[in-house]
């Protein structure tokens, strides 16, 4: 006789860690404004210059463009000098302008005009890997892409801040964005939307620009400290008065490899 008849196996529990911490994060954050959702194509160049820039900044910028230029096509067709100028305010604006020019031209010769409006006709996993085929673009700015915007698709948009978090709470090893997002769906209730994956990340990366911060972390105020092997650890061993700087050395990832196979410097 089979031996699964006489001892079925159990299903696995659910992994409800990230609804958990999720509620522990409204309840000290508060809920979070509903995002008014671009465009996809304007959510692409968004996501595309706010890589290490503030969101304020990256904002006013995308302002500018729209003011300086009227139109994504009018910017498309500037010159390299002239757009590197305009974002001159995110970091890294010769790199960015080129990646920029370059995907803007890149889109239209492979549609036959400017926009991303088409994508939803497709599957999540084809639109993320179609944007990624353009200079600058990897799993972050697709997953935002697909999930901030009018496109609405379930994704979880991994930034410095979600890497930094979900490693000091050991939801995830240190790895890139694209594994780090593997590794965090499977934990995702099958009941949430694409609305409440994008509140999700506004509460994390608003832990991990008040509290959970890269060189100063203040573990003794933060709501998931009782869930966090870092903060424990920290508060165990005394280092909140220790030496910052050793203690950064000692717990924080330095390199992670993208999902090109390209050693990139985890910035915070």
């Amino acid at each position: 006789m089979n031996d699964t008849l006489l001892f079925p196996r159990q299903p696995a529990e659910p992994d409800d860690r990230l609804a958990h911490i999720h509620r522990l994060l409204l309840g000290h954050f508060g809920e979070q404004k509903p995002r008014e959702p671009w465009d996809p194509l304007s959510q692409f160049i968004y996501s595309l210059l706010s890589s290490r820039t503030r969101t304020e900044t990256t904002y006013q910028v995308v302002r500018h463009l729209r003011e300086r230029f009227g139109t994504w096509d009018n910017l498309r067709d500037a010159s390299l000098a002239e757009i590197e100028d305009a974002i001159r305010d995110v970091t890294f604006p010769e790199q960015k302008a080129v990646q920029l020019k370059a995907s803007l031209e890149g889109i239209t010769q492979r549609y036959g005009t400017l926009t991303l409006d088409f994508l939803a006709r497709y599957r999540t996993e084809k639109i993320r890997a179609w944007l990624e085929q353009f200079p600058g673009v990897g799993p972050k700015t697709s997953a935002a892409v697909v999930n901030f915007s009018s496109l609405r698709r379930r994704a979880v948009c991994v930034d410095s801040h979600h890497l930094r978090v979900t490693q000091r709470l050991g939801l995830t090893p240190r790895a890139d964005a694209a594994t780090t997002e593997e590794r965090l769906m499977r934990m995702v209730p099958e009941t949430w939307t694409a609305e409440r994956l994008d509140e999700h990340h506004q509460l994390i990366k608003q832990l991990g620009q008040t509290l959970c911060t890269f060189s100063d972390p203040k573990c003794a105020q933060c709501p998931l400290l009782k869930l966090c092997p870092y903060g424990r650890k920290r508060m165990t061993e005394g280092e909140l008065t220790g030496d910052t700087e050793a203690r950064r050395t000692k717990d924080e990832p330095s390199l992670i490899t993208n999902r090109q196979g390209t050693a990139q410097l985890q910035n915070p």
